[in-house]
């Protein structure tokens, strides 16, 4: 089991046997004897890459969670009442740095045996394949065998400074942004789909909007940057930016035809009854994240917008 995670964590068969000190052919049995003993592929081979079939990604989240237990029962003393241990967590990287860090500080000021891995990144991160414990979500989340504990909404705004728009005028429809400057965070694409909520004749209907960004960033706070200094229109989320425009910086657009929250939600694989520290972690970070969110939420509540 250990063998099989350490290749999962590693990406290849080769990089876990230099990791574990053993020979490829022993680890190569070693997934072997597990596949075969369950009569089922765990992993996808191909010569560029490995990748989890679907019992694979249920049956590593099996094996970290024993292996925990084990690595929990064999500290062996029962007396001592510290919560040890190693928690991985990610989140976007705002929401990571104005939101989830200050929860994760004081948890560790708590838990004096506790240390993280915080991984802040603006993309997907799968839990099973690159070992993380907590997850923070800003989507609807797909079926999955993860728990998910809903922590609130967070709307999605498009702003700019009070000087573009002087200069440029402030738009009225999604249709007048191409007449505007638009600021794009997506990665690989010449156009980026902004999408909104037509609400007519007490009906709500959703509208997409093809944008070619005149500024295309792989970074939403260097996107607010530029919004802020006079470059243009941006998309973001509220948390991004509630400081700017409750200071007069940044102005929302469009509010008529703001597109539906997003949900928010932690997530995590079932909790081994010996994880001590991840189930500490959690239940501190409930409570505090929601009443951050929430914070938010008041805050956006009182915005105007064209």
């Amino acid at each position: 089991m250990a063998v099989f995670v350490a290749v999962v964590e590693a990406g290849s068969l080769a990089a876990a046997a230099r990791k574990l000190g053993h020979s490829p052919a022993t680890v190569t049995r070693a997934v072997a004897m597990l596949e075969e003993r369950l009569g089922e592929r765990l992993l996808h081979r191909s010569t560029r890459a490995l990748r989890l079939t679907q019992h694979g990604e249920h049956q590593v989240a099996v094996y970290r969670s024993i292996l925990a237990e084990l690595a929990e029962a064999d500290k062996g003393d029962a007396a001592d009442p510290r919560i040890m241990g190693r928690i991985i967590l990610t989140a976007p990287e705002l929401f990571g740095r104005a939101i989830l860090m200050p929860v994760v500080e004081s948890f560790l000021e708590e838990h004096a045996g506790v240390s993280t891995r915080v991984l802040l990144l603006n993309r997907m991160v799968s839990l099973v394949e690159e070992g993380v414990d907590v997850a923070v979500r800003l989507a609807p989340l797909p079926a999955s065998g993860l728990i998910a504990v809903k922590l609130g909404e967070m709307r999605r705004l498009l702003c700019a400074a009070p000087h573009y728009l002087a200069r440029s005028g402030m738009p009225s429809t999604p249709g007048a942004l191409h007449q505007h400057c638009c600021i794009g965070t997506e990665e690989g694409t010449e156009r980026e789909q902004w999408h909104f909520i037509e609400r007519a004749s007490g009906r709500d209907r959703p509208l997409s909007m093809a944008i070619r960004p005149r500024i295309a960033l792989n970074s939403a706070g260097a996107a607010i940057d530029a919004a802020v200094r006079g470059n243009g229109i941006c998309r973001v989320m509220a948390y991004q930016v509630v400081e700017h425009i409750d200071t007069g910086r940044l102005i929302p657009l469009l509010r008529n035809f703001e597109p539906a929250p997003l949900p928010v939600h932690l997530i995590f694989h079932p909790i081994p009854r010996r994880n001590a520290a991840l189930r500490a972690f959690v239940d501190h970070a409930t409570p505090r994240l929601r009443a951050a969110v929430a914070k938010v939420s008041e805050s956006a509540a009182h915005f105007t917008a064209g």
